[in-house]
């Protein structure tokens, strides 16, 4: 299934939803205004809380934790390199890793050797959305949760 992606994810206050192929509404991302490091919801449309992301302070590359009902699903740490950006992914889903170019928004996702996702500009011609392709027998909400974790990373400028 193919969602639409505003390219900033997260700005103080900023509330937006992310939307399927034909443009529906289908998860909702708030950030909590006024906290140290980035939190952030991800609901589905009833209002009902999927995951909760949290950026880990005091850390000399970013890192963020990805809860489920209240249980630690996920860490991501970025990596220390020269050339391009690499991830740590730890997961209770599954052995993830990033292949492609994810500062500028187009790479795969690969869950235990297989792409499960691709996310790319290409799909939207608008210039600050991006496409994210998951393959149906993903969980959305997840790996969802793991691209704003990725977008985060590169693209906050607390970060820089």
């Amino acid at each position: 299934m193919l969602f639409q992606v505003r390219e900033k994810i997260f700005s103080f206050g900023d509330d937006f939803t992310i939307t399927d192929e034909r443009g529906q509404d289908v998860f909702m991302v708030k950030g909590k205004v006024f906290s140290f490091g980035n939190k952030l919801h991800l609901y589905n449309m009833r209002g009902e809380e999927l995951f909760y992301i949290e950026q880990k302070l005091f850390k000399m590359l970013p890192e963020y934790t990805i809860f489920a009902q209240g249980n630690d699903v996920a860490r991501v740490k970025k990596k220390f390199t020269f050339f391009g950006s690499k991830f740590i992914i730890d997961s209770v889903y599954g052995e993830f890793d990033i292949e492609g170019h994810p500062f500028d928004h187009n790479f795969s996702v690969i869950k235990n050797g297989r792409v499960v996702a691709d996310v790319s500009k290409r799909f939207f011609s608008f210039s600050d959305t991006y496409g994210v392709d998951i393959n149906n027998s993903e969980d959305y909400g997840f790996i969802l949760a793991l691209i704003i974790v990725i977008d985060q990373t590169l693209h906050d400028g607390n970060n820089k």
